[in-house]
């Protein structure tokens, strides 16, 4: 892995800190998990081999991220805030799914990179996944389908919630006076 992978990765995993903390559900807390990885997209892409099973992969990869994305927006607490507005705060379940989908790709980047490239193209060949593009593109997929599927999930359930609370900053106000 090169020092810009290991860079992705670790502003990745950023954002869990950031989903812990909380926030006010507004365009940029929108906007920010989505350029990071249309970023990395970008960065990582280089075409879309569909030859043999490559689809198949991008399938199954992109629904795993499908997966982890609405158990992580799922578990991430939404509520109103006494000014009216939606806020979303991770617990530890939904920054574990997170981090589960970052962590298999990183994993999967490091397993190839030190000495599993042998069984990744046995694997390959035996599956018919016609090149190492397919993979870039299958894993790019999948962590483009959890940003998406988190963001979704949560505003989904954020225009449905009655439920209304502190605003983050006034609880923290409140556990910093107490």
């Amino acid at each position: 892995m090169t020092t810009t992978d290991y860079l992705i990765n670790i502003v990745l995993i950023g954002l869990v800190i950031l989903q812990i903390r909380g926030s006010r559900l507004d365009r940029w807390t929108a906007l920010r998990p989505v350029i990071i990885v249309a970023a990395a997209a970008a960065y990582y892409l280089r075409g879309f081999p569909t030859a043999g099973h490559d689809i198949l992969l991008y399938v199954i990869l992109g629904g795993i991220g499908l997966v982890l994305g609405i158990a992580c927006g799922a578990t991430t607490r939404v509520w109103r805030g006494d000014d009216s507005f939606a806020y979303a705060k991770a617990g530890v379940l939904a920054a574990a799914f997170w981090v589960i989908g970052i962590g298999s790709r990183l994993a999967f980047e490091e397993f190839v990179t030190h000495g599993g490239n042998k069984d990744i193209v046995n694997f390959s060949i035996t599956h018919d996944i016609t090149s190492q593009n397919a993979w870039v593109v299958g894993l790019v997929l999948m962590a483009l389908a959890e940003v998406l599927a988190r963001l979704v999930t949560i505003r989904v359930r954020a225009a449905r919630t009655r439920e209304t609370g502190p605003a983050l900053g006034a609880s923290r106000r409140a556990t910093v006076a107490a």
